[in-house]
């Protein structure tokens, strides 16, 4: 049987974040093949954590910089590790290829960490992105993990071609894994034009882009908006709203902090138009794919369509940051385009079609997953001659090896 292991940054909560739910339908999609899944993870378990047992997968928690994972990765001896984000890697990366060399090791990057980082910094700094920005000690650390490993799940054909144009990495140890969506008896929406009366914007308040984008939308974009449409109303949702967000919370100015969505696909549903104002970021959105997927329209920004679009026309409208010189000009068009959006039918119809097309071509999970298996077996099939092609990740596997072996057991003989 095969046996896999799935080393978790979090615990899954699908109902959360894009990366919970990516992270279950890629455990799902294990689940149907009979394999044997146990999911690790050091982190404490949120309070919207799915539980995983039902499923049938066993559930460990581990220890950071402690022997006590030798011992339970050499019992538990999987020929398949699954890293969840790069700092998974280099935590337990050593102690798997050290203990279980055989294992195959794929990362599911979720998103590129040090891309996210970059436009961050740029962003803070009031200016263009630039080459020695995508050069920072997190990218360093990020790019030797992907060589590291024998495959890494790229969700964005951006940063796909990003990977191998600026990091020289070789294809050979790349996927491109988008959003797996169930579109076997997808229906579209039965809610019109004219049943939806409020804007939305949703996302989990713990991550630095949504947090953003809900300050730019409630400093700078809703004024504007509620300057044209009066009685327009701003519903906020998203997981773990902190009290800084909750304070935002104004009813007289149709601006409605609402938190937590039992059910995110229901209140999507019900709203015109989506708002996703991002200014940075990575990966792909699953805000603007369940927008699609619940026929809603939006407005967002080059940022948000980055890797979704993949040659197809836009669910939306878009501002695209970088043509404008101060973010008030930014908040003009991309509050002009809410208003259109919201004001015109036949516009709002032509961006619904757009939407539902864009998600049968490019996240159709019968296609991906298909990909991703056969990629998968390929490689087990294969994995000494597959590694001998990646010289830098073997001489990376070596140091990394050396180096984080002591620093991890100094800091264990450190908290004794």
């Amino acid at each position: 049987m095969n046996k896999l292991l799935v080393l978790g940054y979090v615990w899954p909560e699908p109902n959360s974040s894009a990366a919970g739910s990516h992270m279950l339908s890629l455990l799902i999609l294990f689940i149907k093949q009979d394999w044997q899944i146990t999911f690790a993870s050091p982190a404490q378990q949120g309070e919207h954590k799915v539980d995983l047992t039902e499923l049938g997968i066993d559930e460990k928690t581990v220890a950071l910089n402690c022997s006590s994972f030798d011992d339970f990765i050499s019992e538990l001896n999987p020929n398949m590790v699954l890293f969840d984000r790069f700092m998974l890697e280099e935590q337990f990366g050593w102690r798997v290829a050290k203990h279980c060399p055989d294992a195959i090791r794929i990362l599911d990057t979720e998103d590129l960490h040090s891309l996210r980082h970059a436009r961050h910094q740029a962003l803070k700094q009031n200016r263009p992105l630039t080459k020695n920005d995508l050069n920072s000690e997190l990218a360093k650390r990020e790019i030797a993990a992907i060589f590291r490993c024998d495959l890494s799940l790229i969700i964005s054909d951006y940063e796909l071609q990003l990977l191998k144009s600026h990091y020289a990495v070789p294809e050979h140890i790349l996927l491109h894994i988008p959003f797996m969506l169930d579109l076997q008896n997808f229906t579209p929406s039965k809610n019109s034009y004219s049943d939806r009366q409020y804007f939305i914007s949703i996302g989990n308040f713990r991550h630095e882009p949504n947090w953003d984008a809900v300050l730019f939308l409630k400093q700078n974009i809703w004024p504007l908006i509620r300057k044209q449409l009066p009685k327009a109303e701003l519903h906020i949702y998203g997981a773990y709203p902190p009290p800084k967000a909750t304070q935002l919370h104004n009813p007289k100015q149709g601006f409605l902090v609402k938190g937590w969505a039992e059910d995110a696909k229901q209140v999507m549903e019900q709203a015109r138009v989506c708002l996703a104002p991002l200014r940075f970021g990575a990966g792909i959105k699953g805000k603007l794919a369940e927008a699609m997927f619940c026929g809603t329209p939006n407005v967002t920004t080059n940022i948000g369509i980055e890797g979704m679009c993949m040659g197809l026309d836009w669910s939306g409208l878009t501002t695209d940051l970088s043509t404008f010189d101060s973010q008030e000009d930014c908040a003009v068009d991309f509050a002009n385009q809410a208003v259109q959006l919201y004001q015109e039918e036949t516009l709002w119809h032509q961006k619904q079609q757009n939407g539902y097309q864009l998600i049968k071509a490019n996240f159709n999970q019968d296609n991906i997953q298909t990909t991703l298996l056969s990629t998968i077996q390929k490689i087990r099939d294969n994995v000494q001659t597959h590694r001998t092609h990646n010289f830098i990740g073997q001489m990376l596997q070596h140091h990394h090896l050396k180096s984080t072996q002591y620093m991890a057991q100094w800091i264990e003989a450190k908290n004794r």
